[in-house]
């Protein structure tokens, strides 16, 4: 009985590996990994809003509305703590808040000024005084900036699973 066992493990085992195809192994990294540092899911960076397209899906979303996307921006600034959230300019003066899926992956902390293509999920929320001095202490901000912040706001937020990081 062992022996018969042992001759159905081995059957599956060839079975199951016959279809495999040996090629996928050795094929060339898409072009965006030269031209791009990737965190989190590989994206790449074809058919992503520009700032201007963004900022109009953002002013069209209500509170709790979220939309499946992909924009590029500029990156105003990161979590000097971690890397764990970044502002990303919009158009008119406004940004988006990033945050990284299940806190899974963080960016560089040096990189403020850079052009990003991030893969998620948009969406608008109200952001309570408490939060947004935790970030603003986060953002290495005066004290008298945080003392500054009185009231609740509404924000642009985004929950990235993928960001590229133009090199």
């Amino acid at each position: 009985m062992k022996r018969i066992n042992i001759l159905l493990v081995i059957i599956v085992c060839f079975v199951s590996c016959k279809g495999q195809n040996k090629q996928s192994v050795a094929q060339p990294l898409p072009e965006v990994a030269t031209n791009f540092s990737s965190f989190g899911t590989e994206i790449g960076a074809d058919n992503a809003l520009n700032t201007s397209e963004m900022t109009l899906k953002y002013q069209n979303l209500g509170v709790a509305d979220t939309i499946s996307t992909k924009f590029s921006g500029t990156v105003l600034a990161v979590c000097q703590a971690k890397g764990c959230w970044m502002n990303v300019k919009l158009d008119n003066g406004s940004e988006a808040m990033v945050k990284f899926k299940d806190y899974g992956f963080f960016v560089p902390k040096d990189i403020a000024g850079k052009e990003v293509v991030i893969n998620g999920l948009a969406f608008v929320e109200e952001m309570s005084v408490e939060e947004q001095k935790h970030y603003a202490e986060d953002g290495d901000e005066s004290v008298a900036a945080i003392a500054a912040i009185v009231s609740p706001k509404k924000t642009f937020r985004f929950e990235a699973d993928g960001v590229l990081v133009k090199q």
